[in-house]
């Protein structure tokens, strides 16, 4: 069309020699509804930090393509049978529709978080990724988070408000999301799920290595040939679990920079993590 086509004439040009550059505008925000060739802040959150944590279910919330999008193209490999008590491969989504962009998603959210607990329940926790239309119309999906938290004893859910449209690209996401992990996570370990950790004077946590292809697995066999214990890796083969016992490690090992320097400062700032 027209109108796409004159904002599009501007992300691709011939350089001029003598030219400082070809014009080219780029690190603009993502239009919600117009797919992109980078990443978008859902993209970061879902796709990068939360994702590769396989004991958790995470909801891609919203219509179905940015869930189809983000779903199967990383290789986050894992140990665990999936559909049973990992779900990393898996696609699950709120698959939105127009009538719920105009009457709002919240009850379907809450549907689709019961009929998870009734068709995967080893699973040990929810996050709910929302796309770029739940900002629009301004689903409260924390609401709908503490309300089925408590309905099911306390589980953890987890609400990310990284909806696309946020940032101009993936980095965003990355944040969002770290700060989803500082809020809904940390903020709620409870003196049990303390107790159950032993720490030892050797407990590291690899961080921001997402296992594309096991090269995570490769890193924690060399630092325990060390004789370091690696307690948690974010998040490739990662789990809620350790997520819960990063904030006992003595040490972090930061391999992303990108994306989990906030929460690796926020460890540092808070638990005294170096």
């Amino acid at each position: 069309p027209e109108k796409t086509a004159k904002r599009r004439a501007k992300h691709l040009n011939v350089h001029e020699a003598g030219k400082s550059d070809c014009g080219v505008k780029s690190n603009l925000k993502s239009i919600p509804g117009v797919m992109t060739i980078r990443g978008c802040a859902y993209a970061g959150s879902k796709g990068v930090v939360w994702g590769p944590i396989k004991d958790m279910i995470h909801i891609s919330h919203g219509p179905v393509g940015c869930g189809q999008y983000s779903w199967g193209s990383r290789r986050n490999y894992y140990v665990g049978t999936t559909g049973i008590d990992t779900f990393g491969t898996m696609q699950f989504t709120s698959d939105f529709q127009e009538k719920d962009i105009v009457f709002g998603g919240d009850k379907k959210l809450a549907k689709v978080i019961d009929e998870i607990q009734d068709l995967f329940p080893l699973n040990r926790g929810i996050s709910i990724q929302s796309e770029c239309p739940i900002g629009l119309i301004g689903d409260d999906i924390e609401a709908v988070s503490r309300v089925k938290s408590k309905e099911y004893n306390g589980k953890t859910i987890v609400p990310v408000r990284c909806e696309g449209f946020r940032g101009v690209s993936q980095s965003l996401g990355h944040h969002i999301a770290n700060d989803a992990i500082r809020d809904w996570v940390f903020d709620k370990i409870t003196s049990e799920t303390e107790r159950r950790f032993e720490p030892t004077p050797y407990d590291v946590a690899i961080i921001g290595d997402y296992n594309i292809g096991g090269d995570a697995w490769s890193s924690r066999i060399l630092l325990e040939e060390m004789g370091l214990r690696v307690i948690a890796q974010w998040s490739g083969d990662g789990s809620l679990a350790e997520l819960e016992a990063t904030p006992k490690a003595k040490l972090n090992i930061l391999h992303c920079y990108r994306s989990m320097n906030y929460i690796s400062r926020h460890m540092e700032e808070k638990f005294g993590i170096p």
